[in-house]
């Protein structure tokens, strides 16, 4: 059975401006607090693999637990106990699963990730290993009225992907990442579903668009 999970940033040992539950160690928050913090989380979802994430296109297959941590941006297991996290501080936390072919996947898509696509280079792995019936699920991010850009990178986006453009709330041009997604990996055939929540409105999760120096939570599944 696949199971989900999106933290926020309540509940931790972090002192301020990671305050409390922060789970990234290169943001500089105290090593301690982070290791707490990610064993709190491994007490509940079981052990975790991490990805050292980039924006880049890189997609790790796991087969155990690995240390170091991979260089990626989506990791994917056929793997039963091992639970993939995430981090974000206002990008998409992107679950993805098979459930009767027992795959899973995390994949980590800011604006460089959708232009890079590679949420669906993630599908086509999963494709690639049996998944036959992809489910996926949006977490916690910024949503398309906050995510102001300048015209260069809003033309760059919105031309590649026309549903992500959006005006923000003082009426400058901004990004809908979540919905230019949402319709690619439907358009892809994957069974996809999403929260409502904006990290930048809402001030239990970690934005770095709204704070600069924060945290990061995670979205993490496993089976």
């Amino acid at each position: 059975m696949v199971e989900t999970f999106f933290s926020n940033r309540l509940g931790g040992v972090s002192g301020r401006p990671y305050a409390t539950n922060n789970l990234a160690r290169h943001v500089g928050d105290d090593d301690a607090a982070v290791e707490r913090n990610r064993r709190s989380i491994s007490t509940l979802v079981g052990e975790i693999q991490f990805m050292q994430q980039v924006h880049g296109d890189t997609v790790a297959i796991v087969d155990g637990l690995a240390n170091p941590e991979p260089h990626a941006d989506a990791l994917v297991t056929a793997e039963s106990g091992i639970t993939l996290a995430v981090l974000v501080a206002d990008c998409i936390p992107l679950l993805l699963w098979d459930e009767v072919e027992q795959i899973v996947a995390v994949v980590h898509v800011g604006r460089r990730g959708l232009l890079n696509e590679i949420a669906l280079r993630t599908v086509t792995i999963m494709n690639s290993m049996g998944a036959l019936r992809i489910q996926g699920l949006l977490g916690p991010s910024i949503c398309g009225q906050c995510y102001e850009v300048g015209d260069e990178i809003y033309e760059e986006v919105s031309t590649a992907y026309p549903l992500a453009r959006s005006v923000s709330a003082k009426g400058n041009p901004s990004l809908d990442l979540p919905r230019a997604l949402t319709h690619t990996l439907s358009s892809s055939g994957v069974q996809i579903s999403r929260s409502t929540i904006c990290t930048v409105e809402n001030s239990n999760y970690f934005s770095f668009r709204r704070d600069g120096v924060t945290g990061r939570q995670a979205g993490l599944i496993w089976q």
